[in-house]
């Protein structure tokens, strides 16, 4: 009995734990996009660098999003 209480608390904890890890994800990838156009309709060696160092952001960002995305569809078709 304990350990069905056990395991069951301990999955429910990490889904919701995986849950709030990718709305993070979700939220600073949004939030670093919207500063990187931001960032490109102005002129000059600022903007162009801040650009190039959000783009070393996003891109890790995007990567984990597009991941969390294939494993949610994949969980759906299962």
């Amino acid at each position: 009995m304990i350990t069905t209480v056990t395991t069951t608390t301990t999955v429910a904890a990490t889904t919701i734990a995986a849950a709030s890890l990718a709305l993070i994800v979700v939220l600073a990838l949004l939030v670093l996009l919207i500063q990187r156009e931001i960032a490109g309709g102005l002129e000059g060696e600022h903007a162009r660098r801040m650009v190039r160092a959000l783009n070393i952001a996003i891109i890790p960002l995007a990567i984990i999003f597009v991941a969390s995305a294939l494993i949610k569809v994949s969980d759906l078709l299962h």
